[in-house]
């Protein structure tokens, strides 16, 4: 079992940026990314690029780690290996999510307008 996620370049940049720019943790912040890509039906393409930041598998889903896997099995329509799902599914579902976040941050311009924004999101 890997306990263990290495993200893309890109995503941990972005990880800081948002961290910086709402105060959000990295961990709200790739929850709420994960959520946000697994509103698109479509797989997100597998991360190759791991040259980002190095984040604990507990810090990233803690407690509703199930949850996560649940959600991304669903997703997938298979039954999911657990290498499969964290960190490869996992990691793709975030660096997807992140773009989606990071773009809906851009948008509203600051953090009370994101989280408006983000709640009036539908499936």
């Amino acid at each position: 079992m890997n306990f263990r996620l290495k993200t893309s370049q890109n995503t941990g940049e972005l990880l800081k940026k948002l961290n910086s720019s709402t105060n959000l943790s990295w961990n709200i912040l790739s929850r709420i990314a994960v959520s946000l890509s697994l509103n698109d039906p479509t797989m997100p393409e597998l991360v190759e690029d791991k040259n980002g930041v190095d984040i604990n598998r507990n810090t990233m889903t803690g407690e509703y780690d199930y949850i996560y896997k649940a959600m991304i099995t669903q997703h997938a329509g298979r039954v999911l290996a657990e290498e499969e799902y964290f960190p490869n599914l996992f990691n793709a579902h975030l660096e997807r999510g992140i773009q989606i976040l990071d773009g809906e941050y851009e948008h509203a311009g600051n953090y009370e307008k994101l989280l408006i924004n983000l709640f009036k999101i539908e499936n």
